[in-house]
């Protein structure tokens, strides 16, 4: 027999035997009201050629859970796709001429090869593609129920447009620094003709249902509620002094609304323009052209000094009577609120540094019981300078002029949100065509679903400039009218990647269904996913989205569930030792580590000292790992270990060769372990039980099954799985039955971890079934009971030996001191000796205390 562990040869071969068995294939046929089932998920990739760590560790992570869940008898649906229309793919086809289609469906052959070879548990006949349009088809499906639904709307207004794949992007694809998130231009604004989903109507709901979410971090909680952004106050109109037009703002602080000094509006406001002073229009107009080559991000952010201009108008305050000027500054924009603020310094630091800056009252309407600093107070605290609210505490106050402001027409309480409409509609060919034409007699007419896919065209011009592909292909813009049969138009433009994975894991339940999306019964079975593994960074994004998308649908009377996913695990990223070059700046910073003499890291091209520090793995950084070098090296067992063993799941994993290197050490012992019983086992297995041995096979079980049940703690479970290993190297008899209940309880334990070892170890030992049909165990609490214990003798605190007592006497402090005080030990020590005391600690130590 061949005692070398040789995974090149092993993994293939299992990989093979169990897609010929479809081992990991469930039936929608075979759903059992008797069987619980668990849907195991990870956020699909998009199909860029290549797999990367990132992706190795996220899908590993995901499949360990999935073949735990069915060995503890689950009916388990753990499946792929790819996430395949998008930017990348058309601007790709456009550098290589040839088609988006071909370089994606290439990329995804490859990448489903990758993913095998890592030997993931999927059932395959489920892949899906959202370019596909057997896919696609639903997109639009699930666009028509939008639009039924009053939740899909076309309207004119400023988008966020990304000057190099010139085309709209969200608002949450616009980062920090005001850029492209994937581009990395400047974003402009400019004004379009765009679509929208509606989902403020739902912002209510998606803030409330995150109380459901017991099994998400907390931190992606939190950013969802954050960018849903819940504001609870009141709108006040001011009137326009010599005017019969009113400015309306929105407040949370109506309880300083006495101590308004100025109110702002956004320079974008439409009564800028008729309200301007002609004295002031020339500064005025010279500062709306300033703020235009601003990013939102620039000037909402708190870095930044803000700046504005008085247009030569005011305001009357009506719980005053007094006039306020009316200014415009870079901070207030038309798309929030309503587009004005009232400025109160006294109690608002950015109102406060504003008017420090423009030399504009300050009225302080709020005092505290306690000295005031410098500054703005923004707390609550009793009412002053505001009529007959004086006195009051501001929190009763704040109702009370909200009652005030009713009662005369001035205003009204109000709740809203940061949270604005889903643009979905972006220029670009490589996306789903929106179901929508434009008829000259009907006006906007959705496609009949009997008509669907809208499938793209593929005679089309890609240049990655301009206007959409699809607007200059007559062919099939031009088409009659669905509902009169007058000529008119398709819409072309297609619709955001995002609404293609906010509903890809509904899809999953019921796949190669060609008549519907998806069979109720199959999707309300399976659904909500049980565990779903992704990065945090699509905390805001997709998975806001994805719930949304399942409310609606629910609304629709296809589901009867509320949230997507009952359990959100976000795992770390995965970093490789990387060199910088801080005398650089941008993307050149980065020296790929392949160049690098890491025993005297320098520049290549310029000689200077590099900084070595690990970095999240990127092409662009050039410290990535191939997962297809690393198998070839390793195997996929050893990179599934590692990648398993180095960090919790939700931590930053840090890629060291040594690490590596140790878990193949590991797979190795094991193999020689169990490799070297299968050999040399005798026909007769002594019948002859090794308690201890035993124990450490049941504290394995326990301690295993504990770490997947306490937030999946993989790392300390293989921990476990080496002490077990080392507890049966150090066996002495290894032809017993209880060493034969410990090498299959660890071939059984390490199964959902190192499959492929295990099921060639499993054969080995004589098995002819898959060890990953096998039954999770469970542990027996009698084997865990110890017989005797080790009692400690200390004289004046200090150790002075040991010695082995009953374990059922553990517990007695008299019992405890008799069989210390009868100890070589105690006798040698205590001899002539006064005892002053005796403490006696239950299970653990005797302490004699002498003169």
């Amino acid at each position: 027999m061949d005692t070398r562990y040789n995974p090149q040869q092993i993994e293939p071969k299992w990989q093979k035997v169990w897609a010929e068995k479809q081992l990991d294939k469930v039936s929608n046929d075979a759903i059992s009201a008797d069987k619980k089932k668990f849907y195991a998920l990870s956020m699909f990739p998009y199909p860029s050629g290549d797999l990367h760590m990132g992706h190795v560790r996220n899908y590993t992570i995901t499949d360990v859970i999935a073949r735990f869940k069915r060995m503890q008898g689950y009916q388990v649906l753990h499946p792929m796709g790819w996430d395949a229309f998008g930017l990348p793919a058309e601007n790709a086809a456009i550098d290589r001429n040839t088609h988006p289609a071909k370089w994606t469906y290439a990329n995804i052959e490859n990448m489903r090869s990758q993913l095998k070879q890592v030997g993931l548990s999927y059932d395959w006949d489920r892949e899906l593609a959202t370019c596909s349009p057997d896919y696609y088809k639903w997109t639009q499906w699930i666009f028509l129920q939008l639009f039924e639904a009053g939740l899909a709307y076309q309207k004119e207004a400023k988008v966020n447009w990304d000057p190099i794949d010139q085309t709209v992007i969200a608002n949450e694809q616009v980062d920090n620094e005001g850029r492209s998130w994937r581009s990395g231009a400047l974003v402009e604004k400019r004004k379009l003709r765009q679509w929208f989903f509606k989902i403020t109507d739902y912002a209510e709901q998606l803030l409330q249902d995150l109380d459901k979410l017991k099994e998400w971090p907390s931190n992606v909680k939190i950013m969802q509620a954050n960018w849903i952004g819940k504001s609870t106050g009141a709108e006040l109109s001011f009137a326009i002094a010599g005017d019969t037009k009113k400015i309306t703002v929105f407040t949370t602080r109506p309880d300083t609304v006495y101590g308004v000094s100025y109110v702002v509006l956004a320079p974008e406001h439409p009564l800028v323009e008729t309200l301007t002073s002609a004295d002031q229009k020339e500064a005025v107009n010279k500062f709306i052209e300033e703020v235009k080559n601003l990013s939102e991000i620039d000037r909402t952010s708190d870095d930044r000094p803000k700046s504005g201009v008085a247009i030569g108008a005011s305001v009357i305050n009506p719980f005053t009577g007094k006039e306020v000027p009316i200014w415009i500054a870079d901070y207030v924009l038309f798309e929030y609120g309503t587009g004005a603020v009232m400025g109160v310094p006294a109690h608002d630091t950015r109102d406060f540094t504003f008017a420090k800056q423009y030399n504009l009252p300050i009225q302080s309407v709020i005092i505290s019981n306690s000295p005031q600093g410098e500054g703005a107070y923004t707390d609550s605290g009793v009412m002053t300078n505001s009529g007959e609210f004086d006195g009051l505490e501001s929190v009763i106050a704040k109702t009370k002029i909200i009652e005030l402001a009713e009662a005369n027409q001035w205003g009204t309480a109000k709740i809203t949100y940061r949270l604005r409409d889903w643009l979905i509609s972006r220029q670009r060919y490589w996306g789903c065509p929106i179901p929508i034409v434009h008829c000259p007699s009907c006006g906007i007419v959705p496609v009949p679903q009997s008509d669907l896919p809208i499938a793209l065209p593929e005679d089309v011009e890609l240049t990655g400039r301009g206007a959409s592909p699809l607007a200059q292909l007559d062919s099939w813009v031009n088409v009659p009218c669905p509902s009169c049969g007058t000529p008119a138009r398709r819409e072309t433009d297609t619709m955001d990647t995002f609404i293609d994975s906010s509903w890809y894991f509904l899809r999953f339940t019921d796949a190669k269904n060609a008549d519907q999306i998806c069979d109720r019964d199959a999707v309300n079975h399976w659904s909500p996913v049980d565990q779903y593994v992704g990065g945090v960074e699509h905390a805001i994004l997709h998975l806001l989205y994805s719930r949304f998308f399942t409310k609606v649908l629910r609304d629709r009377g296809l589901l009867n569930f509320d949230e997507p996913f009952t359990r959100l695990l976000t795992q770390g990223m995965v970093q490789g030792l990387s060199y910088m070059n801080p005398n650089k700046g941008g993307k050149d910073k980065w020296i790929p580590s392949a160049q690098v003499n890491p025993q005297d890291p320098k520049d290549p091209a310029t000689g200077e000292p590099l900084q070595a520090l690990y970095a999240t793995m990127s092409k662009s950084k050039g410290n990535g790992v191939s997962p297809e070098v690393a198998i070839a090296k390793y195997g996929a067992d050893t990179l599934r270990m590692f990648t398993l063993f180095k960090a919790p799941p939700e931590k930053d994993l840090e890629w060291e060769d040594a690490d590596v290197e140790g878990q193949q050490r590991f797979l190795n012992r094991v193999w020689r372990l169990v490799s070297s019983f299968a050999e040399t086992k005798k026909d007769s297995i002594s019948k002859k039980v090794d308690k201890n041995l035993r124990r450490a096979i049941h504290i394995a079980i326990k301690e295993v099954s504990e770490d997947f049940d306490g937030g999946y703690q993989l790392n300390t479970a293989i921990s476990e799985m080496m002490k077990l290993s080392n507890a049966l190297q150090d066996a002495e008899d290894k032809n017993s039955a209880t060493f034969l209940e410990g090498v299959e309880t660890l071939l059984c334990l390490m199964a959902p971890f190192a499959p492929h070892i295990t099921e060639e170890l499993w054969s080995l030992i004589g098995h002819t079934d898959s060890i990953h049909s096998q039954s999770w165990l469970t542990y027996d609490p009698d084997a865990l009971t110890v017989d005797e214990i080790t009692l400690v003798i200390q004289i004046n605190g200090k150790v002075r030996g040991s010695l082995q007592v009953p374990s059922g006497a553990s517990n007695d402090k008299l019992a405890l001191e008799e069989y210390a005080r009868s100890s070589e030990v105690a006798q040698k020590y205590l001899e002539g000796k006064e005892i002053k005391k005796v403490i006696a600690v239950p299970r653990k130590l005797v302490n004699f205390v002498i003169a």
